[in-house]
């Protein structure tokens, strides 16, 4: 009885101690953390292994699990540099969001549609607000190397990839003035008409705006008028235009409260995201060996499709609209290498093909063409909302015209539909995909 009872109490001591291990090892932060950030060290570590930017993702393996874990992130919370002037507290929502968007092992899959441009939008709110008490719409090359690396931390301690700045391409010249000439609010203001500015750009609609432009011309007109501010030459493509338009953004993201300039700045980014195609295009010598010219076996050159489109389907999660430019742009480079024949319909290619694939039946992902986001909740954990509505075919080009980000003629949809009767992970032509992330960064989606 006492052997007995001896082991029953050593099972008791281990699991205490594995218990207290794991709650030493993980902390569950919340954006109220962020005020008491500002006092302490710079110390973080990441839970899970570091991705290499330019490393192919790993493996997009689907699995029937159990439901996903609440997010742990490391316990021990950034101690930032104390030398800082942002007032990290002021966007503690925006930044809890962007830590979501930008989570740990989803970042690389979702980081041209989702993380970068809310990992961008937060940057330049954060400037906004700055600029308000400062009078300056930037940052000293020592204040923006320390706010970088501070604001990365947080995001960090939150749950973010700690590789966000490769990720996303920011360096800390990205809050300085660069190359505008014009870097203070006063004579910004003396310049810049601000009036027809805010008119334009107030409020975004995200499916007109990409159309029309509004706020976009009025933003580059803007940013030409500050550029040109001590010059009389100044070409078109100029970087400082581009340099003077980070400055634009910052002196409208502090007339908005930081969720409508959050809004108004994912808005006109997903113009931008929507124009091209992420994708990276390996050579299709074996395609247009099995079907260029007359096609003699079409089982040979389907399965060539198919292979070819495997290896895009290992790079990430991409829109509708980004969709239609990558077929675009992957049939005219075969069109170019003497493949005439209409693969897609022969082999019976959609649109989401294109994408990186989810579920056990590997279906791929299309993203909505407006802004979204990730999601999370205890029930569900961390997920994303895809867009199934129906096979949209992938169409043949017939011209080397790739499609426009103006989707008001495009016969795609922009955002899932849902009823409110409708509950669960499923929703009528959409559907909300919790994801399981382990510490090997598999991607691992719940179906």
């Amino acid at each position: 009885m006492k052997m007995l009872q001896f082991k029953m109490r050593a099972h008791l001591f281990l699991l205490l101690c594995l218990l207290f291990n794991c709650l030493c090892r993980f902390h569950c932060t919340t954006a109220d953390d962020v005020q008491g950030y500002l006092s302490k060290k710079i110390k973080s570590k990441a839970m899970a292994p570091d991705i290499a930017p330019s490393a192919d993702p790993p493996p997009f393996i689907p699995l029937i699990a159990p439901s996903p874990l609440i997010p742990f992130t490391d316990r021990s919370l950034p101690s930032l540099s104390g030398f800082c002037s942002l007032n990290f507290s002021a966007v503690a929502s925006l930044m809890s969001k962007t830590a979501t968007d930008c989570w740990d092992s989803s970042a690389p899959y979702l980081a041209n549609v989702i993380c970068c441009p809310q990992f961008d939008a937060s940057l330049a709110i954060l400037m906004g607000q700055f600029s308000k008490i400062s009078g300056m719409l930037y940052l000293d090359k020592t204040n923006a190397r320390n706010c970088l690396s501070d604001f990365q931390m947080i995001l960090e301690s939150q749950g973010a990839n700690n590789q966000l700045q490769n990720l996303c391409s920011i360096r800390s010249e990205n809050l300085t003035e660069a190359s505008c000439p014009v870097s203070d609010v006063k004579k910004f203001e003396s310049i810049v008409d601000t009036s027809r500015l805010l008119a334009a750009c107030g409020k975004v609609d995200t499916v007109k705006e990409c159309c029309h432009q509004v706020c976009q011309s009025a933003i580059l007109d803007s940013a030409r008028k500050i550029a040109r501010n001590g010059t009389s030459d100044l070409p078109e493509n100029s970087t400082r235009i581009d340099d003077c338009k980070n400055i634009v953004f910052r002196w409208l993201t502090s007339k908005l409260n930081p969720s409508s300039a959050n809004d108004v700045l994912r808005g006109l980014s997903n113009c931008n995201v929507n124009k091209g195609c992420p994708l990276s295009f390996p050579s299709t010598i074996n395609v247009t060996k099995e079907c260029g010219y007359m096609i003699s076996n079409q089982t040979g050159c389907c399965k060539a499709m198919e292979n070819y489109l495997s290896h895009l389907q290992k790079q990430s999660f991409i829109t509708n609209l980004q969709a239609l430019n990558c077929a675009a742009l992957l049939g005219m480079e075969l069109q170019k290498a003497n493949v005439s024949n209409n693969v897609y319909d022969l082999c019976h290619i959609s649109l989401k093909d294109f994408s990186l694939q989810v579920g056990s039946k590997e279906s791929g992902c299309l993203l909505p063409s407006l802004p979204s986001d990730v999601t999370y909740d205890e029930a569900s954990g961390i997920g994303f909302i895809c867009d199934l509505n129906d096979n949209i075919e992938a169409t043949w080009p017939s011209t080397s015209i790739l499609p426009g980000s103006c989707n008001e003629t495009t016969k795609l949809p922009a955002l899932p539909t849902a009823t409110s009767a409708q509950s669960g992970l499923y929703k009528k032509k959409s559907v909300l995909f919790p994801l399981l992330f382990s510490s090997s960064l598999v991607l691992t989606p719940l179906i």
